[in-house]
């Protein structure tokens, strides 16, 4: 498998994209509407920045981190999922709770957690791990170069 062992450095973009994809376009939309945003939810205009800014940030530092090989840009991952994790949980209790499915039905015009849950594994792993994977194997590879 020489082929897949060559691009598994490479595998966390999959995720980061994704999840900060997701985050970047959503927490762009609501900083673009705030006012619209804070209607819909039972939170305060406050609270409705701070979910905006946690989205935009969090998954701009996601994806940003991915460049990097040193502490900072661990850290930019680290922080940038973990920024994205209560924002979900947020979510997932005040809108889709009680829904596993992600197609809206008539008492889940926003749809059910399905997504929300996956987005909130995928940051936890991101958190977790940060940059380690891709740093470990640039290790591994640098020390057998010598």
């Amino acid at each position: 498998m020489k082929i897949l062992d060559s691009i598994t450095p490479h595998a966390h973009w999959l995720l980061r994209t994704s999840i900060a994809s997701v985050f970047i376009y959503h927490g762009g939309l609501k900083l673009l509407n705030l006012e619209d945003f804070a209607q819909m939810l039972p939170i305060s205009y406050t609270e409705t920045v701070l979910v905006a800014l946690a989205e935009f940030a969090g998954g701009s530092l996601v994806l940003l981190g991915g460049f990097g090989k040193n502490q900072i840009a661990d850290l930019a991952t680290r922080v940038g999922a973990g920024l994205q994790i209560p924002v979900l949980l947020g979510a997932i209790a005040i809108v889709h709770w009680g829904r596993w499915n992600f197609v809206p039905a008539d008492n889940y015009p926003m749809g059910g957690m399905e997504f929300q849950v996956t987005l909130v594994l995928v940051a936890l792993y991101l958190m977790v791990t940060g940059n380690a994977m891709f740093q470990s194997r640039h290790s591994l590879n640098a020390a057998q170069s010598y």
